[in-house]
């Protein structure tokens, strides 16, 4: 008798598995991001095989895939190295396959990475992720996952990464989202400015700290130490301040004029809230222009205090939010952002 049942596609649920990175699974992430972004992709890691395997042996890159039983990768996620505190982790860079994309695959790489391979990776001592704003999806995702949200990036990505998908009437906010695996108690200070809004970020998360009001200036003759990271396609610079010197004003002065000479639109500074005088450097900022951006755990190993200054409009009216922890985070930073409006017109 001829059988008519269907033969089972190897796409069916039970014919991926989800697991960590093998060498011989380097080619298959290339094609997957050719496959879906083509050439235009913007870390071009993701286009060297040797690259891949590379970064993944030295811990500068895990890559967590979804692989069919003949070996094909059909999914993949990402945790990286973005910050000053190397066991500080992002997750990110994920990508599906479109024809794979109704078999919650997302959902699987996920859960093994928080669920499987972050509690048995020693390195790795905190996660975060940058959740973009022209949809809730990924929002969903990092409340499901346990991350609290501590920081919004306020159009941090420009309206042409989503222009195939046409998503985003202008430039794209991201939410920043936490997850403490091995908690590091310790003492941190605050800006007098800020100190409400920080109290109530710090009262959220399941990592104590011992707070206490910033105060001083820099020692003299202390130098401050900036380094800037640089994204041309997004017009972004970032400034991760590592020591605040008492030549913090002129060292932002010379970082600014450099960021803007490549034309950046968006400026961010990282400040080391475990510096006791970090409020004086907040005190420059703001008199430069720069707003509230959120608490950046763990940034440093000890805290980040992010601030940020826009040369483009905020597109505040395009933001969408899930949790009202979010919308509460973007109130007040938009009262803050009219604070430096006015200065700027004033």
């Amino acid at each position: 008798m001829e059988n008519n049942q269907p033969v089972k596609p190897e796409t069916a649920p039970e014919n991926f598995e989800v697991g960590c990175f093998r060498p011989e699974d380097a080619e298959g992430i290339v094609h997957l991001f050719r496959s879906v972004y083509g050439e235009g992709y913007p870390v071009r890691l993701f286009y060297d095989p040797q690259a891949v395997i590379t970064a993944n042996e030295i811990g500068d890159y895990y890559s967590i895939v979804a692989r069919t039983p003949s070996g094909n990768i059909i999914g993949v996620s990402h945790l990286f190295r973005s910050s000053p505190f190397r066991s500080l982790y992002e997750w990110g860079a994920g990508l599906v396959l479109n024809e794979y994309r109704n078999l919650k695959i997302n959902n699987r790489l996920a859960d093994f990475i928080h669920d499987n391979f972050v509690p048995g990776n020693p390195e790795i001592k905190e996660l975060f992720g940058e959740a973009v704003c022209n949809h809730v999806f990924m929002q969903k995702a990092v409340e499901r996952l346990r991350y609290r949200e501590t920081a919004l990036e306020i159009a941090l990505m420009p309206a042409a990464a989503y222009a195939k998908e046409k998503s985003a009437p202008g430039r794209v906010a991201t939410l920043s989202c936490f997850r403490c695996y091995k908690p590091q108690p310790h003492r941190i200070y605050v800006p007098k400015p800020y100190e409400q809004e920080l109290r109530w970020i710090y009262s959220r998360l399941d990592d104590t700290r011992d707070i206490l009001p910033s105060i001083g200036q820099a020692p003299a003759g202390l130098t401050s130490r900036i380094e800037m990271e640089f994204f041309d396609f997004a017009q972004v610079a970032r400034f991760a301040v590592h020591e605040i010197g008492d030549d913090f004003r002129a060292s932002m002065d010379n970082m600014e004029m450099q960021a803007i000479a490549r034309k950046a639109v968006v400026l961010q500074a990282w400040l080391n809230l475990t510096t006791p005088w970090v409020g004086s450097a907040v005190q420059t900022l703001r008199d430069k222009g720069y707003f509230f951006g959120g608490a950046l755990p763990r940034w440093f190993d000890g805290d980040g205090f992010l601030m940020q200054k826009l040369l483009c409009p905020p597109y505040f009216d395009s933001i969408v939010l899930y949790s009202d922890e979010a919308k509460q985070l973007l109130n007040i930073i938009r009262r803050d952002w009219e604070r430096a409006a006015t200065q700027r017109t004033g």
